[in-house]
C-alpha cells in the first residue's frame, strides 16, 4: 500500500510524447556540437591569435555592457517596481522590445538612432567627438542594447516581492531615500540583482546580429567572438566549432550556477545552521539605565495632528501619553499611521511634535518611528546593525552608534542576541529588537502596528510587560494600533475608537471599558452590544425583541445595551423570579477562557448572547453544542450607552 501511495502519477502520454520530443528536439544541437568537436585540436582552435583577440575584445565589450546595464537598468527597473506614473505599460514594453526584436533590425535602429546619420550621431560626433559606428563603444552599445532587458526584468521582479515595508521603516528611522536604496533595497534583492547581472553579462558575451549591423565586423576593434565564429565557419568550420563549444560551455555555467533563479523573488530564509533560541521566561530580562542620547532624556514632545482624507480627526496628546487606536477591520487605524508618517494619499496629517511644524518634510525627516506588525527587521543585518541603523542614517559615529544601540538592546533584555541575524530570533526577541530600533532612532513620535499580533499568548505577556516598562519614560507619544483589548487596557492611557476613519470615542481605558460607544468594542472587551432605540422602559432592539432596563433613555434615543457576560444566567427550564429579561435559545458554541467557560447561546427572539459560567456549572447543567436552553439577565445589570 505504501508503494502505491508513494508512487508518481504517470503524465498523460498525449502530453509526455509532445515534451519528450521537445526536450530532443532542444537537445540535438547541442549534442551535434559536442559530437563533432574535433577534441584532439580543441586548445589549438582555442589559442590561435584570432580566436584569443576576439576572446579578449568579447570579454571588454561584455564587461562593459554590464556596466552600462547596471548604470541605467537598476534604476529603471526600480522606477518600474515602485512608482506608478503614466505610460509605465508603454516604458516596460520598451524594456522588453529588444528580446523579441531580429537583432539585424535592432542593428539599424541603432545605426537610424546613433550612427553617422542618424538622430544623434551628428550631434556626438560634432559635440563630443563621439563615432558609434564600426568602433569598440559602437559593440558596446550593441551589447547594452539587446542584453540590458534581462537585467531589469530579474530586478523588477526582486524588487516587486520586496515588501515596501523595510524600505518604510527605514525610512521612518531617518534613511534618506537613496541611502535606503543602498543599504535596505539592494542587499535585500541581491539574488536577483546578480542573478540578472550574470544573465546581462551572459547575452552581452554572445551578441552578434545588432553587433555586425550596427559596429561591423573589424578585427581588433568590433570582431567579438560570435562574429569570429561566423568567419571560422567560411574557412575552419572545425575551429568554428571548438569556439561554439566555448560559448556553449559558458552559457550553460552562467544557467547551471543560476538555477533557475533569475526571476525569483527575494524571501528571507532561516539559516539551516542557526541555533533554535528560546524565549526567556517573563520577568528575567535586566533593566539598564537609560542611554546617552535616548529620547528617553532628550526632550519632550507633545502632539497636535490634524488629519484629512479617509481619516477626519484631530487628535491631542501629552508627552509620554500612550494611545491605543482600535476599532474594526477597514476602520483606518494603519492608515492614521501612514499619514502619520507621511507614507499615504489616502489621508493628510497636519503634524506638529512639540514646537516643530512637520507637516512638509518627509518621512525621513519627521523623527516619528514606526514599528510594523511583522517588525521589518532587515534579515541581512545583525540585531546590533538594525538597532544603531537609525543612529548611523543621522550621522551618528559607528562606534557611538553602536554603543547606544547595544544598552538599548541591553535595556530590552536582549542585549546577548546583538550579534544574531534576525532569522535566529524567536518572535519575542525580534519584537524587543524592532522596539529597540525604533527608540534608539529618537523619535518624536512612536507608532506600533500591532506589534505583539503574530506572538504567542505566553510570549505576547511578556513582551507587553517590557513594552510598558519601557514607554513609562518615553518622552513623546506613542501610537498603539490593537485589537487585543489586555494591551489597549494594559498599556494605554487613551483608547482612540476610529470608524469609517472617524473618531468614535476618546477615553480613558476605564471610560471605555464600561461605557463602550461602539457593538464592536463592546464585543472585543468580551461583552455583550445590543444596539436599538430607546423607550420608556427599555430598549426596542435593532434586530428585533425587547430589553427591559433599570434606568431608561429618553424615547428615541439612539443606544447600546452591554451586558457583561457573568450577569447572563443559564438554565434548562424557563427560570422563575426576579429576571425580566427571559429568552429561550440553543448552545452554538462553548470556548474556554482561563479557569471559566464562555457559552454562545443563540435565540429567535433576541440577537446572540454570551454567558460566562464555570466548568462545574456546565457540568451540572449538561451544557453542549445544539443543547436547548434559557438565558435571563436582571434589567438592574444593563447598561445603556447612549450613542
Amino acid at each position: 500500500m505504501s508503494r502505491l501511495l508513494t508512487r508518481r502519477a504517470r503524465p498523460p502520454v498525449a502530453l509526455a510524447l509532445p515534451a519528450l520530443l521537445a526536450v530532443a528536439f532542444l537537445l540535438m544541437p547541442l549534442v551535434g556540437i559536442l559530437t563533432r568537436t574535433h577534441w584532439r585540436d580543441l586548445g589549438a582552435h582555442l589559442t590561435s591569435p584570432g580566436v584569443v583577440e576576439a576572446l579578449r575584445l568579447s570579454l571588454v565589450v561584455s564587461l562593459w555592457a554590464l556596466g552600462f546595464s547596471l548604470l541605467l537598468g537598476v534604476p529603471l527597473a526600480w522606477l518600474l517596481a515602485r512608482v506608478e506614473f503614466k505610460g509605465k505599460a508603454l516604458v516596460r514594453s520598451l524594456v522588453l522590445l529588444p528580446m523579441v526584436l531580429p537583432p539585424t533590425v535592432g542593428g539599424v535602429a541603432l545605426l537610424l538612432g546613433f550612427g553617422r546619420r542618424g538622430l544623434l550621431g551628428p550631434w556626438l560626433e560634432g559635440t563630443f567627438g563621439i563615432t558609434l559606428p564600426f568602433h569598440t563603444s559602437g559593440a558596446v552599445v550593441a551589447a547594452t542594447f539587446v542584453a540590458m532587458p534581462f537585467l531589469v526584468i530579474s530586478l523588477e521582479g526582486a524588487l516587486a516581492g520586496l515588501k515596501p515595508s523595510y524600505e518604510e521603516t527605514a525610512a521612518s528611522l531617518g534613511s534618506t531615500p537613496l541611502r535606503v536604496f543602498f543599504t535596505v533595497t539592494l542587499p535585500m534583492v541581491a539574488p536577483g540583482l546578480i542573478a540578472g547581472a550574470a544573465l546581462t553579462w551572459a547575452r552581452a558575451l554572445g551578441e552578434f546580429g545588432a553587433t555586425i549591423t550596427f559596429a561591423g565586423n573589424l578585427p581588433g576593434t568590433t570582431q567579438t567572438l560570435p562574429l569570429q565564429v561566423y568567419l571560422l565557419l567560411q574557412d575552419q568550420p572545425e575551429a568554428a566549432t571548438s569556439v561554439s563549444l566555448l560559448l556553449l560551455v559558458i552559457a550553460m555555467a552562467v544557467l547551471i550556477a543560476l538555477r533557475g533563479r533569475w526571476t525569483g523573488t527575494p524571501v528571507a530564509r532561516k539559516d539551516p545552521g542557526a541555533p533554535v533560541v528560546a524565549e526567556e521566561a517573563a520577568g528575567t530580562e535586566p533593566v539598564g539605565p537609560v542611554p546617552a542620547g535616548s529620547p528617553d532624556g532628550g526632550g519632550h514632545w507633545p502632539l497636535h495632528a490634524t488629519v484629512t482624507g479617509f481619516n477626519e480627526l484631530t487628535l491631542d496628546a501629552e508627552p509620554g501619553t500612550t494611545i491605543a487606536v482600535v476599532g474594526e477591520n477597514g476602520a483606518g487605524k494603519t492608515t492614521l499611521l501612514r499619514a502619520l508618517l507621511g507614507l499615504t494619499p489616502r489621508a493628510h496629517a497636519e503634524l506638529r511634535l512639540g514646537d516643530a511644524d512637520v507637516t512638509g518634510l518627509p518621512p525621513h525627516r519627521r523623527q516619528v518611528a514606526w514599528v510594523p506588525q511583522d517588525g521589518a527587521l532587515f534579515p541581512h543585518l545583525s540585531a546590533l546593525a538594525n538597532t544603531s541603523y537609525g543612529l548611523r542614517a543621522r550621522r551618528v559615529p559607528r562606534a557611538a552608534a553602536r554603543a547606544e544601540a547595544q544598552a538599548w538592546l541591553d535595556r530590552l533584555g536582549v542585549g546577548h542576541l546583538a550579534h544574531r541575524k534576525p532569522a535566529q530570533l524567536s518572535g519575542g526577541q525580534a519584537q524587543r529588537v524592532a522596539l529597540a530600533r525604533a527608540l534608539a532612532a529618537r523619535p518624536r513620535l512612536l507608532l506600533l502596528d500591532e506589534p505583539l499580533a503574530a506572538l504567542d499568548q505566553t510570549t505576547r505577556a511578556h513582551v507587553r510587560h517590557t513594552l510598558r516598562t519601557h514607554l513609562a519614560g518615553f518622552g513623546g507619544v506613542c501610537l498603539i494600533v490593537t485589537h487585543d483589548p489586555v494591551e489597549a487596557v494594559s498599556l494605554a492611557d487613551r483608547v482612540l475608537v476610529l470608524s469609517d476613519g472617524r473618531t468614535l470615542q476618546d477615553a480613558p481605558p476605564s471610560e471605555v471599558t464600561r461605557h463602550p460607544r461602539s457593538p464592536w468594542v463592546a464585543r472585543m472587551l468580551g461583552r455583550n452590544a445590543w444596539p436599538g432605540t430607546a423607550s420608556a422602559d427599555g430598549l426596542e432592539l435593532a434586530a428585533g425583541g425587547r430589553l427591559v432596563v433599570a434606568e431608561a433613555l429618553p424615547a428615541g434615543a439612539q443606544a447600546l445595551a452591554i451586558i457583561g457576560p457573568e450577569a447572563v444566567s443559564v438554565h434548562r427550564d424557563r427560570p422563575g423570579g426576579s429576571p425580566r429579561n427571559v429568552w429561550p435559545g440553543t448552545v452554538r458554541e462553548i470556548t474556554s477562557v482561563g479557569s471559566r467557560l464562555r457559552v454562545l447561546v443563540g435565540s429567535e427572539q433576541a440577537p446572540d448572547l454570551v454567558a460566562e459560567i464555570t466548568p462545574e456549572a456546565a457540568a451540572e447543567l449538561g451544557l453542549v453544542d445544539g443543547a436547548a436552553v434559557w438565558t435571563s439577565v436582571k434589567a438592574t445589570e444593563v447598561t445603556l450607552v447612549r450613542l
